[in-house]
């Protein structure tokens, strides 16, 4: 636990470190530190940059100023600026922790009617559009493990028939590659997901645009989730060196190797 607490506390205050520089850092051998790390980057806690070096990962986003420098966010920021300036809707990346869908960053709306929320809240991940995306890249019987005999009510009251019936959600999305929420988050809200891959295929968050459901029309539904789903191509190409850690904890996927 030492050790552990020592690897990040060096990080947040000058990351990226290579390992050379940690263990020197630390006055620890070199081999300790790797195993420190290694398993920091399979939690989540890591990343490990294409150059070798370490920097903090998503799930230790706000223990640094430095959050909005991690590479996915800063890779988000560009694409959703552009989306914004197409479609002037807030646009999120949320990542999964534990049963909960959290927001990593944001870029909002002009529009003075607007969903009103912020870097850090938590939806529960059954219930919204981007935990939807990332369950929906675990194995049928991991989600049904996870939520078997749990009372699957979304914060706006609406009463899923059991796991069954989000199963057959999350079926759905993975065969349109999109997930939809409509008012189940938030009454007059709706939602649209995409997720954002790695090289080796596994979702590391999702990417969604948040619009009042007054200014949703199909034919804007259509266009909203077409030029989304092309925004997270992007990310992801951005991207694919990153390891997806949520997936691993479910153990529906195998880490991407480190770069």
């Amino acid at each position: 636990m030492h050790a552990t607490l020592s690897v990040l506390e060096a990080l947040v205050t000058r990351a990226p470190l290579s390992l050379t520089d940690l263990a020197a850092g630390l006055e620890a051998p070199k081999s300790s530190v790797y195993r420190v790390c290694t398993v920091l980057v399979e939690r989540g806690w890591l990343v490990r940059n294409p150059d070798g070096r370490y920097d903090l990962g998503i799930r230790a986003f706000g223990l640094s100023p430095r959050s909005s420098d991690f590479p996915l966010v800063r890779a988000f920021r560009g694409i959703a600026a552009d989306l914004l300036t197409r479609h002037n809707e807030t646009v999120a990346l949320a990542v999964l922790d534990a049963d909960e869908s959290v927001y990593i960053a944001l870029e909002e709306t002009s529009h003075p009617v607007r969903l009103v929320t912020h870097v850090g809240n938590r939806t529960p991940a059954f219930a919204s559009a981007s935990g939807r995306v990332i369950l929906a890249d675990r194995a049928p019987q991991v989600v049904a493990a996870e939520y078997a005999g749990r009372s699957l009510v979304t914060p706006t009251g609406r009463r899923l028939r059991g796991v069954d019936e989000f199963l057959a959600i999350l079926d759905k999305v993975r065969r349109e590659g999109y997930a939809e929420n409509h008012e189940e988050t938030a009454v007059g809200l709706y939602a649209v997901s995409v997720p954002v891959r790695n090289a080796a295929t596994a979702v590391l968050a999702a990417l969604t645009i948040c619009v009042p459901t007054s200014r949703v029309d199909p034919a804007r539904q259509k266009r909203l989730t077409g030029e989304l789903r092309d925004a997270g191509q992007l990310l992801s190409s951005a991207v694919p060196w990153l390891a997806a850690w949520n997936s691993v904890r479910a153990e529906a996927r195998q880490l991407v190797p480190a770069g």
